[in-house]
């Protein structure tokens, strides 16, 4: 994968005075950009045209859109219409008179649908007459529509006046049908032909061959005849009574074909309210499917909601399965690290995505050793794209294995996602993967000699770094230099040790006690091995890595609360640990920054080095209550609740600046964080379901809940429809004078719920 973080200069304007020590800040962001220019070839994408950008998703296609619903004609920006790793419509500009509309208010709550409220600068037309400003009302109704695919829009004005109104709107729609990696300027734009526009009566069609012999096309059908066509403009003449209605219907349809025969379907406008409130109808459907949460009407339940509706715009397909993808708008595909850390944060929510995740990474496994795309055999997949440079074999995502964490990952979600259903039924279907990824942690994974997982960059223009971190300026020293590879992360070996001790306990139920007791063994050598290593008792933490000649990267990180997460830390480091993560150059007082502010690597603005990331967060909070730190879990918490108000729609976003919350009251936004994220928006019901204590023995039938915890503003809460193995249970958490009761309120099935209020 490419490093997320494709910008090479700070430039977001600052809505307020920074005091100067951030002026430092900036410069030193300006250096850590320079790190990866042999990743960044090429023009930057403009990361402010997505900082505050409207996103609209279904299914496959999304699309990005500025406030105004416009997507700029001019300018280098990553807004447009999407699919399958090519941006389909890179310009669309409304004009009225020439001039553009002003905006009032845009809003994508239903995910699919997006709705933008504009009104009119002051218009003289020709003839003399003037419509001053503010006299006509616009509503741009846009609707991704994934079955045709299509983006569905409508335009209604309204005459607010008691007088005739009457003047021209122009509607111009570009494509270059760029390759998903050419948009953000990291390889040439296009390797094909792109034809020029053609028009057939009220149809603009725009067109592109293809490397890889695929033909791809956009047709613009307009359901009026323009009144006159120009290049790939269309003008319509707008005329309304007093107080009258204008309504104009187009559609954007995309196809992809190897002949360049696709169907050229003209899409019903009179389908469009019966199409919506099918696609409502869906979510409410996949709301209705996830366990519900009530807090009788707290902002708890509003969070949840848009953290829910947030992974139900992410949800895609692949092959006939289902999976979260990672982010809008780079990371729309399959991701071995995000889908299945995302699938494990909605387990108790929504187990079967976590199911077909897996089955759908088993069967991209890697089966041979291909440096180009960094395969191995057993190795779970970093990144798939579809796009015409995968095709054409540009880039090596197809898929692309640069990861040195998603196997581990894998094999602990196998084990996780069978204790919450009670049922062997999957890992027994993917026993051989299972199999092929412990013989990867051994054979491969294994660079230091020492049994850690590590990694290795193998080629120049390449992913540098291959953890959660993977910006190539992450994995630091202490003195500010990187870390040499062979790079061992502290969490990946957390994350090796929790997949053996899974998947021991798998193999023991399957009937096979002898390897069940053989990888139990591995996990606790690894275990020893690992708390004398990665521990650095002068400091009270563990190391963020191992580096060349087993030299730690003695730097104070978010990385060991990962680790935490997993149990391999003794229990006296690991209380030191959550100690030192909580001090304040770690806590921002939004929640755990990655790197600590005395660093001096540390940059609030810097990707990983010194920024607030929910999902790490959710994690680092699972750490604390395992070993027992209640207090910091519901501190990470409360932090992130808070945070999640000042963020556009009420919904975390994949990374926020590391400013401390004292000194700046909010929480800063990072200029290019994918929003929506698919860990992001799992880092709420994931921290919910941590502080309740919920610990499933789906094989048991049994729920066991641990000292369960409510937020500070909340004294009950109801789960509903939460399954273990074959049973539904409702549950009531109330707040009382000895810790949180806990009542059964409804039970479908076989299922002993036991309420552990101890240690």
């Amino acid at each position: 994968m490419i490093p997320r973080r494709t910008f090479l200069r700070w430039s977001m304007a600052w809505p307020f005075a920074l005091p100067a020590a951030p002026a430092a800040l900036v410069q030193a962001a300006d250096r850590s950009d320079r790190r990866d220019e042999t990743l960044t070839k090429g023009r930057p994408t403009d990361v402010e045209s997505l900082a505050d950008a409207v996103v609209v998703k279904n299914e496959n296609v999304f699309f990005v859109a500025q406030r105004d619903g416009n997507v700029p004609l001019q300018n280098e920006h990553g807004l447009g219409l999407y699919y399958h790793d090519c941006r389909y419509v890179n310009g669309y500009e409304l004009t009225l008179a020439g001039q553009q509309p002003a905006h009032l208010s845009a809003s994508a709550a239903q995910g699919a649908v997006g709705i933008f409220t504009l009104t009119n600068p002051r218009i003289e037309r020709p003839d003399g007459a003037i419509v001053d400003k503010e006299e006509i009302g616009i509503t741009w109704r846009r609707l991704v529509d994934s079955e045709i695919p299509a983006l569905r829009d409508r335009l209604v004005f309204r005459n607010f006046t008691l007088r005739a109104i009457e003047f021209s709107i122009t509607l111009t729609i570009r494509s270059a049908f760029e390759d998903l990696f050419a948009v953000r300027g990291l390889l040439p734009k296009r390797f094909g032909t792109l034809h020029p526009p053609s028009w057939e009566g009220e149809r603009l069609r725009l067109s592109y061959d293809g490397k890889d012999g695929v033909v791809r096309a956009l047709t613009v059908h307009y359901m009026q005849t323009p009144e006159r066509r120009h290049g790939t403009t269309a003008e319509f003449l707008v005329r309304m009574g007093p107080r009258g209605r204008h309504q104009l219907d187009l559609a954007l349809v995309i196809e992809e074909s190897q002949d360049g025969l696709a169907r050229r379907r003209k899409p019903d406008p009179a389908d469009l309210a019966a199409l919506e409130a099918d696609l409502e109808r869906e979510t409410q459907a996949w709301m209705r499917d996830v366990t519900d949460v009530s807090s009788n009407g707290s902002s708890l339940d509003q969070l949840m909601e848009r953290s829910f509706r947030g992974l139900r715009v992410l949800r895609s397909h692949l092959k006939d399965e289902t999976y979260f993808a990672a982010g809008v708008p780079w990371f729309v595909t399959l991701f071995g690290r995000d889908s299945l850390i995302t699938a494990w944060q909605m387990l108790a929510y929504h187990p079967g995505v976590a199911e077909q995740t897996l089955r759908l990474l088993a069967q991209y496994q890697g089966t041979q050793d291909d440096p180009w795309r960094d395969e191995q055999p057993g190795k779970i997949l970093h990144e798939l794209r579809v796009g015409e440079m995968a095709n054409i074999g540009v880039i090596p995502h197809t898929p692309f294995y640069g990861t040195v964490d998603a196997t581990p990952l894998f094999l602990m979600l196998i084990a996780e996602h069978a204790a919450w259903t009670g049922s062997l039924r999957l890992f027994d279907a993917l026993r051989t993967h299972v199999e092929r990824a412990l013989a990867w942690m051994d054979r491969y994974g294994d660079r230091h000699g020492e049994g850690y997982l590590a990694y290795v960059s193998r080629a120049k223009e390449r992913l540098i770094n291959k953890g959660w971190k993977d910006s190539g300026d992450a994995i630091v020293n202490a003195d500010g230099s990187l870390a040499q590879p062979p790079i061992a992360l502290v969490e990946v070996q957390g994350y090796a040790y929790a997949a053996k001790l899974g998947i021991a306990g798998l193999l023991e139920r399957d009937g096979d006690p002898e390897r069940a007791e053989r990888v139990r063994r591995e996990a606790r050598r690894l275990r020893e091995r690992f708390n004398r290593d990665f521990w650095m008792e002068d400091r009270g933490c563990y190391a963020l890595a191992l580096q060349a000649d087993g030299r730690p990267a003695a730097v104070i990180s978010s990385n060991p609360g990962q680790a935490l997460w997993t149990g391999i830390a003794d229990t006296d480091k690991a209380e030191r640990t959550i100690g030192r993560l909580m001090a304040e150059d770690m806590f921002s007082g939004w929640g755990v920054r990655t790197l600590s502010s005395e660093e001096r690597a540390y940059n609030p603005i810097g990707y990983h080095l010194g920024t607030v990331w929910p999902h790490d967060n959710s994690i680092i909070a699972a750490g604390c209550r395992r070993y027992g730190r209640d207090g910091d879990a519901l501190r990470i918490f409360h932090g992130l609740f808070d945070a999640a108000f000042h963020f556009r729609t009420h919904q975390l976003p994949e990374v926020f600046c590391g400013f401390g919350r004292a000194e700046y009251e909010i929480p800063i936004n990072y200029p290019v964080a994918c929003h929506p994220q698919a860990w992001a928006s799992g880092a709420m019901p994931f921290l919910l379901t941590t502080l309740l204590g919920l610990a499933p023995d789906g094989f048991g039938k049994r729920l066991r809940i641990v000292r369960p915890l409510l937020p500070d503003f909340l004294d009950r809460l109801e789960l509903r429809k939460l399954r273990v193995g074959q049973a539904a249970v409702d549950l009531h958490f109330q707040r009382g004078a000895q810790g949180v009761h806990v009542d059964v309120v409804k039970l479908d099935g076989e299922l002993d719920v036991q309420v552990e209020k101890g240690s």
